[in-house]
């Protein structure tokens, strides 16, 4: 082994290294752009050589410290005015955790003020300006000028009388003088760590408002791609339970997906203010605990007999410790132990890469792959226990490195799931061909050898059900990627799409409305995933739905506001016509239906006709009532400008896999939005159908049966 290790291992060393210098250059560099320029000193800081409209200045250097004091701007100024200079300072962003005062070191709680003095450029004098507030342990207060700006928390003397949360914050200001003075009351009772001990920016209101938004909809991409990867393995792993890696995998992504709402720009904070702040700190330890154990079982499933029984064993043990350790004590007490933490996460990663590099060796498949990320993966995962602890300038890394890392992964088992596919396809046709030279072989022979022919022949019946049951699972999967590609690529790329216009600064007004839409279509995203067997087994009939009373004309507003945009961006006008129905009390159609399944089918209606519609053409819903067979239906109609449908292929386009392309259009499309819809509406007792005379344009109708027609009345 030592031969090995020392001689067919130089290549797998040389990447290593390699990687290692990479990495370690990536890092100088990026430590040197987070490198302030302008420091403070004794509270005041001169900024007067700045342009913070253009260029934004992280706030670091000595401040003012008062210990356990909470004093407002006024109490400073009189308490200033009788006592002289203060004589204490800090420097921020650090934790006051050991801080010496009066011959004794600080502990992690406690509360105090912090104070700053800011000379300004005479441009800047008149410029709308804003500071950006990280995350600050665990409650604070802050003037500007002696206006309270921001509250987050409630900040207190004692335990009792505090309320600690966690937020980032955009503060907005224009200073009417070349002088700034921001005062910061902080109080921490419940972490290890009190103080500032983030950055704290302060720069033209634009600049920090784009540079916020972009951090927020960086974190909410890697968000949703490790949720959507992570998902996509646990539904393969109940599909097929023998491979025990998806199910490992899967955990580990979706676990990383939601510690990264905890992280960055605090995503899950802002979705939930009232969050518990204990509960959110709980939920972040324990699967940072766990991390390193689900990788090392999944690791085991990949590449077995490199981790040993003991290992196994004693993981197994340090993890179940310390997740009880993080359920049952308080975070002052558990948050102690996050370098302790770190070093057994790190320690599980360093053992696992150590069989890499034999695994590599042995040009074992994907080693080579698996050991290079796990080398970028453990980097940024002690940087960011580094800058947690105060001793990393580049913060925050491991959510974009462990998204890396379930990428690799991700390929690694796409790969390995088609060679066993493959290597079962050649066994069958192997085992084929055998049994049919047998027959052939029987033909002649004996009534003896006949009887051992019909044994033959039996166990060739079962190899057929047995090949049969693998092509019907491979063609399950093969559907089921089918939905995600159709499903997921819209939504997807129209969120990447505007996280370019806002990063490309195309219409900064509207960057509120642009994030808005990213969050809304995460959410969606993750809904649709949990749907993912639904449209699996729509034509099994497997499937459940949710039916309630709904009004039609509500509903269609509804979504005419949801799709507007999507559809207008496209180049198109997007119309909604009910006529004089919202007008007459006697007609208000009600439908027995799952409104997010129509909705569902309705937008795979509205994106046919984008597909198929030139810029600048028009989209048109309608909803009439009518009488059919002496029962009121409700009918929908989405109609487009398009190029039409010939009338000989208006019954194909719903059938599976079915697509109508004109020569020259070059339009993509999976095939499955029309059977789809028409699974959908069959399954509420409706009818889809289709009208085009096949030269301009196409509608198609959707009706439904009332149950009820209510009056406004």
């Amino acid at each position: 082994m030592r031969e090995i290790l020392r001689v067919g291992s130089r290549k797998v060393w040389l990447y290593i290294i390699a990687a290692v210098i990479g990495l370690v250059a990536g890092y100088v560099v990026l430590s040197e752009q987070d490198s302030p320029k302008f420091q403070s000193e004794e509270g005041i800081l001169d900024l007067t050589q700045a342009q913070l409209s253009t260029n934004s200045q992280k706030l670091t250097g000595k401040w003012a410290f008062y210990w356990q004091e909470l004093l407002s701007p006024e109490d400073m100024r009189v308490r200033s005015a009788r006592e002289g200079n203060q004589d204490h300072w800090i420097s921020i962003p650090s934790s006051w955790r050991g801080y010496p005062l009066e011959g004794q070191r600080l502990s992690g709680t406690g509360y105090a003020t912090f104070g700053l003095v800011i000379h300004l450029s005479e441009q800047d004098r008149d410029e709308m300006l804003a500071l950006r507030l990280s995350s600050i342990f665990n409650a604070y207060k802050l003037w500007v000028n002696g206006e309270l700006l921001e509250e987050v928390g409630e900040v207190g003397q004692d335990k009792h009388s505090m309320t600690p949360q966690l937020e980032t914050k955009l503060v907005y200001f224009q200073p009417e003088s070349d002088t700034l003075e921001l005062v910061m009351q902080v109080s921490n009772f419940q972490h290890h760590r009190g103080g500032i001990t983030r950055d704290i920016e302060l720069g033209g209101s634009d600049v920090l408002t784009t540079k916020t938004n972009l951090n927020l909809a960086k974190d909410m991409f890697i968000t949703a791609s490790l949720l959507v990867i992570g998902l996509y393995n646990l539904l393969l792993f109940i599909l097929r339970r023998k491979d025990r890696a998806p199910l490992y995998y899967g955990l580990f992504t979706v676990l990383l997906g939601i510690r990264s709402l905890f992280n960055g720009e605090l995503i899950f904070t802002q979705w939930l203010p009232h969050f518990p702040w204990e509960l959110q700190f709980k939920i972040e330890y324990l699967i940072l605990c766990v991390s390193g154990y689900i990788i090392t079982m999944y690791f085991d499933c990949i590449f077995p007999n490199y981790v040993s029984r003991w290992f196994r064993l004693g993981t197994r043990i340090v993890t179940g410790a310390f997740c009880i350790l993080v359920v049952l004590t308080p975070a002052i007490i558990y948050t102690k132990l996050l370098l302790v933490i770190g070093v057994m996460v790190v320690l599980h990663m360093i053992y696992l890469m150590i069989g890499l590099v034999q695994a590599a060796v042995r040009r074992m498949e994907g080693a080579l792959i698996f050991l290079l990320v796990s080398v970028v993966t453990l980097v940024t995962v002690v940087n960011d226990f580094l800058y947690f602890n105060g001793w990393s300038l580049v913060g925050n890394t491991s959510p974009l490195g462990l998204l890396i890392f379930t990428i690799a992964q991700l390929i690694l088992l796409s790969s390995r799931s088609t060679r066993t596919a493959s290597n079962e396809e050649r066994i069958t046709r192997e085992l084929q061909d055998v049994n049919d030279k047998l027959i052939e072989m029987n033909m002649n022979l004996e009534q003896t050898v006949q009887e051992r022919t019909q044994a033959l022949s039996s166990v060739h019946d079962d190899l057929q059900a047995s090949y049969d049951r693998l092509l019907h699972s491979e063609q399950g999967r093969k559907k089921l990627l089918a939905y995600i590609t159709h499903d997921l690529r819209m939504p997807l790329s129209s969120m990447l799409g505007y996280v370019e216009a806002i990063q490309d600064r195309v219409k900064p007004e509207r960057n509120e409305q642009y994030l808005k839409y990213i969050r809304e279509n995460t959410i969606r995203i993750n809904r649709m995933i949990e749907e993912l067997s639904f449209l699996s087994h729509l034509e099994t009939g497997q499937v459940s739905y949710r039916m309630e009373p709904v009004q039609m004309i509500p509903f269609l507003h509804g979504f005419f506001e949801q799709y507007e945009l999507v559809v207008r961006d496209a180049g198109l006008d997007f119309i909604l016509d009910i006529g004089d129905a919202e007008d007459r009390r006697s007609i208000l159609p009600v439908v027995e239906m799952d409104a997010k399944r129509i909705e569902q089918a309705l937008f795979n209606l509205v994106s046919n006709a984008m597909k198929f519609t030139s810029s600048g053409g028009l989209v048109r819903i309608a909803l009439v009532v009518e009488v059919v067979n002496h029962a009121l239906h409700a009918v929908i109609s989405i109609q487009d400008s398009g190029m039409g449908i010939p009338p000989d292929q208006l019954e194909q386009i719903f059938e599976r896999n079915y697509r109508y392309d004109r020569p020259g259009m070059g339009i993509e499309g999976s095939g499955l939005g029309l059977a789809i819809c028409r699974e959908i509406v069959q399954a509420h007792g409706g009818v889809v159908r289709a009208e085009s005379d096949g030269k301009m344009g196409a509608t198609f109708y959707v009706t439904f049966p009332c149950t009820v027609i209510e009056g406004k009345g």
